[in-house]
């Protein structure tokens, strides 16, 4: 649970709803070291796609408007159970699957493609992950390009990452496909008061010393610095973002007005097995409470350094 949060409160979230993650109810074959979902699927007996689909339509009756991500494990380890479930989520929803897009024993690289392209009206943008180190034996890239819907590749820079001539190969590498890319700090070291720091963080002087910044957008709980770069074997300048988040999602807030303690909510999960919990450290969503939630204005805001190259 977030630091000081008392579980008792009213929840309170953004207009539309809080950010819905799924976590499929099967594992991977991946053992990414830095994967804190693992131990969670060393026991899939009380898994359940049905359940987990209750749990969905619950959500939608609540907030019809919120976002789902599908994570695990693998989301494209099992295509049939991940159909199931995609269907479950009706169209007034965004969809978000986290992926690492494998080599898998059982399920070819056209397989997947093909499932993605029977489902590009549903899926909103799939997020990939890819590493300068890799820790799994990964598709070829090729084959990432190809996915017919909106993509980006998430890479995870720890605080003593490959320094600036390994971040050039890897921009070169995804910009020839023009694919965005998110650099992402290691979220197990943000703290509120390093969020938006920018004087100490040494990965961001090196993206600002290295690359063009544009601007910034964050919130209470996640920001995003943008930056752009230009691809000289393309003749194009595509974008990155370098985004930072809290390890929580939850922080307790006093209405100055009404004078309430609320929870305020930025994701709520469903386990593999059905539950609903309203943090990442198997802290329970109360979902009769959840069903009172009250709506505020989204805090996300946008900071552009220059307008025109942002929308350029």
């Amino acid at each position: 649970m977030a630091p000081n949060v008392n579980n008792k409160n009213p929840y309170k979230t953004r207009e539309g709803g809080c950010t819905c993650t799924v976590f499929v109810p099967y594992d991977c074959n991946n053992n990414c070291p830095f994967c804190v979902n693992k131990k969670e699927y060393a026991d899939t007996s009380k898994f359940s796609a049905e359940k987990i689909i209750e749990s969905i339509k619950t959500i939608d009756e609540i907030t019809p408007l919120c976002d789902f991500v599908f994570t695990g494990g693998e989301p494209l380890a099992n295509l049939a159970s991940l159909q199931k479930m995609l269907d479950a989520v009706p169209t007034t929803h965004k969809i978000y699957i986290n992926t690492t897009f494998p080599i898998q024993p059982n399920i070819s690289g056209e397989e997947m493609l093909a499932f993605v392209e029977k489902n590009k009206s549903k899926i909103t943008c799939i997020n990939i992950s890819r590493h300068i180190r890799p820790f799994v034996e990964e598709s070829p890239d090729e084959l990432v390009a190809n996915i017919p819907t909106k993509k980006r590749v998430n890479c995870v820079l720890y605080r003593n990452y490959d320094k600036i001539d390994k971040l050039y190969d890897y921009v070169k590498r995804w910009g020839r496909y023009q694919i965005p890319i998110q650099f992402r700090y290691d979220y197990t070291e943000t703290t509120p008061e390093n969020l938006y720091d920018e004087e100490h963080d040494l990965i961001l002087q090196d993206l600002m010393n290295h690359f063009t910044y544009i601007g910034l957008d964050g919130c209470r709980m996640r920001n995003g610095f943008h930056f752009k770069y230009y691809m000289e074997e393309i003749g194009k300048w595509e974008r990155m973002t370098y985004h930072k988040t809290l390890p929580y999602s939850t922080i307790e807030e006093k209405d100055p007005e009404s004078g309430i303690t609320y929870n305020i909510l930025y994701d709520i999960l469903i386990k593999q097995n059905g539950d609903f919990h309203s943090d990442w450290d198997n802290t329970p969503l109360d979902i009769d409470r959840y069903r009172k939630v009250v709506f505020e204005p989204y805090d996300l805001k946008f900071l552009y350094k220059n307008e025109k190259e942002w929308l350029d």
